[in-house]
């Protein structure tokens, strides 16, 4: 894992011209979690044993042995500031649950037109969800991970441009971004190591959306809107056989969502709701948890559910965040995973899990 951090790290450098060394900034965050199912039916279908699926885009799975690698993960975001709005940006993370092996995250470039608006193009996050930019810094959210049952997506960065901006309405803070580009995943892990259990192949073109958050003192509001475009190729047999929906190679997806958050004295209440809709298929999801602030200590509760045509399933949370640092926090969860799908729609079938770790900053 050191020789592929260190070399993504020597990339980016050599990269930059030398007169722009003196403002290259370097921040990091890291995640070590450990955690095991105990208890749960599995899917005897899919010859699955009790199994948490902890993380959907990276297939974060536990079972009922010990692992320290479903959610553990280090992450290192170098920026260079190269003066006059100018900025470039490259994050590279190593997850358990790809073994350490390093890879980068983002890599775009910046400028800054004026106090309002800034363009970037590159690789970034695709910021469907509210946590979707921060996704993998835990110290940045309250739980040990994001609500799986409404983070489940198998795509999860693109290629493109985007527009950021941010104003003053009144006395609300108003912040956005417009985005369009394409995501084209040769071995999409989601959907080859969990779903298919083939190598597959997952294209969303023509990526279209916007994001709008409306903030003010303790209240935090976001929506959110995307369009694509989604090509899918599975291998069969060693040949990539194209996916067909309804006898047409293409299906349209339109993503919307709203989160509501809080936080108020001692009281945070986040909740999101989304919907996506692929040519008619509904997808529902939606989260909501409740903390109270102790000091350094949060004790909270969490709700998520998802529910599509076939496949339902819920997550109820317990857990506690202790600030025990201006830099790390200790986190202890507890999930019950209720799998109701059906007509072979099963996920990992009922699950109850122990999960805890230390979120880092630096």
């Amino acid at each position: 894992m050191k020789k592929s951090l260190l070399s993504g790290i020597s990339s980016i450098v050599l990269l930059l011209p030398c007169t722009a060394m003196a403002e290259i900034n370097i921040s990091g965050f890291a995640t070590i979690a450990g955690g095991r199912v105990l208890s749960g039916s599995g899917v005897e279908e899919f010859g699955l044993p009790p199994t948490f699926l902890a993380n959907y885009p990276q297939v974060g799975v536990y079972e009922e042995e010990w692992s320290f690698k479903p959610d553990s993960r280090m992450g290192l975001q170098l920026s260079a500031d190269l003066m006059d709005g100018l900025k470039v940006t490259g994050q590279i993370v190593a997850r358990g649950a790809d073994d350490f092996n390093a890879s980068f995250e983002w890599a775009y470039i910046s400028y800054q037109l004026n106090d309002t608006w800034t363009i970037q193009a590159g690789k970034k996050r695709l910021p469907l969800y509210y946590y979707s930019d921060f996704f993998d810094v835990g110290f940045a959210y309250l739980w040990l991970r994001p609500p799986a049952d409404n983070y489940t997506w198998q795509i999860f960065n693109y290629t493109g441009i985007n527009a950021l901006f941010n104003t003053q309405l009144g006395s609300w803070d108003v912040s956005g971004n417009i985005y369009t580009g394409r995501e084209d995943d040769r071995d999409n892990k989601l959907l080859s190591d969990f779903f298919f259990g083939a190598a597959t192949r997952e294209i969303w073109k023509d990526i279209i959306g916007g994001v709008v958050s409306f903030n003010r003192d303790w209240l935090d509001v976001r929506l959110t809107y995307m369009t694509y475009v989604n090509e899918r190729f599975i291998n069969e047999d060693g040949v990539d056989v194209q996916q067909t929906w309804n006898g047409s190679t293409e299906r349209r997806g339109k993503f919307a969502g709203v989160s509501f958050n809080i936080d108020y004295n001692n009281i945070v209440f986040l909740s999101e709701l989304n919907q996506l809709d692929l040519d008619g298929s509904k997808f529902d999801t939606y989260m909501v948890s409740l903390g109270y602030r102790f000091n350094s200590i949060t004790p909270y509760i969490s709700y998520a559910d998802f529910d599509s045509d076939g496949e339902v399933h819920n997550t109820t949370s317990l857990g506690f965040r202790y600030d025990f640092h201006s830099s790390a926090a200790f986190k202890l969860q507890y999930d019950d995973v209720k799998d109701n799908g059906y007509d072979g729609l099963m996920v990992a079938g009922d699950s109850k899990s122990i999960t805890f770790g230390v979120d880092l900053v630096f």
